[in-house]
């Protein structure tokens, strides 16, 4: 399987990163799918901006010229994940990862389901669940190379989310990002390692990377590939731009074999004990 990683910086004006992304694609012909980060058309911490250049899911204008770049290129696109409007009173966005297969066709799409609600320091704040409105259901899609369990950013930290995507036949986790720095420096690699070994998965990290031009916000970079055995196959580093890996599937069958805690769930029950209690 013949995979193309992005690692860019998003602005805040969907023209400008459709065209990078159109470029990234372009670059990308003979590959088999190319994988973008998380909020690929726009990064914003301004809501009435985000009303302004934002539009719904149906219709929308950049992934309508992703899908008609695909099919011109016969190219498999993981749209990491965009920002769109919905009909829910209180405005909140979607943050919503969006599989497009080589005809131009939208097959699978999955809304971020845990909401990035921190407190990171006296001067940097996230509450997502103001903006965005959380996802409630899980995605496997199956693509002519691999099964592959769709997830976004701060679900990194939700074991149990990856753990039945693997268990419901995903041999690859895709984790787009816009990773904040403070968190990205302690967790980033450590976690998607730790994802990777759990559930003997290709674990295929996408991320933004620098300052964010309009909004300011600065994401930690460092896109991954991680084998099923936990090994990184790539790391990104800071700069912007495009790698091409081919990944061997038969990795994810040699290192469930080695260890197949896939298939050794138990279920057990919780007994809490208190400093008074007395255990004969």
């Amino acid at each position: 399987m013949k995979v193309a990683i992005a690692q860019i910086t998003s602005s805040d004006q969907p023209v400008e990163n459709l065209a990078t992304v159109l470029h990234l694609m372009d670059q990308s012909a003979g590959q088999d799918i190319l994988f973008l980060p998380e909020v690929t058309n726009c990064i914003s911490v301004d809501r009435a901006h985000q009303f302004q250049v934002l539009e719904p899911y149906a219709g929308n204008s950049f992934i309508e010229a992703v899908c008609a770049r695909a099919r011109h290129l016969g190219l498999w696109v993981a749209l990491g994940s965009v920002t769109v409007k919905t009909a829910d009173d209180d405005g909140r966005f979607a943050n919503r990862s969006v599989m497009i297969n080589a005809e131009g066709e939208i097959v699978a799409f999955y809304d971020k389901i845990h909401m990035f609600d921190v407190t990171l320091s006296d001067t940097e704040r996230y509450n997502e669940s103001k903006g965005y409105r959380p996802g409630t259901k899980a995605a496997v899609v199956q693509t002519p190379w691999a099964e592959l369990g769709l997830s976004i950013c701060y679900d990194l930290r939700f074991a149990a989310l990856h753990r039945a995507l693997a268990q419901a036949g995903a041999q690859i986790l895709t984790v787009p990002s816009a990773f904040a720095r403070p968190t990205g420096a302690a967790h980033w690699h450590v976690l998607l390692r730790a994802r990777a070994i759990e559930t003997g998965c290709f674990v295929i990290a996408s991320a933004q990377t620098g300052v964010h031009p309009g909004s300011g916000r600065k994401t930690f970079g460092h896109s991954l590939i991680v084998g099923p055995w936990g090994e990184v196959i790539l790391d990104a580093g800071l700069e912007t731009g495009l790698h091409f890996v081919t990944l061997d599937l038969g990795e994810v069958d040699r290192a469930r074999a080695r260890v197949a805690s896939l298939k050794h769930d138990r279920a057990f029950g919780l007994k809490r004990y208190h400093s008074h209690d007395k255990i004969d």
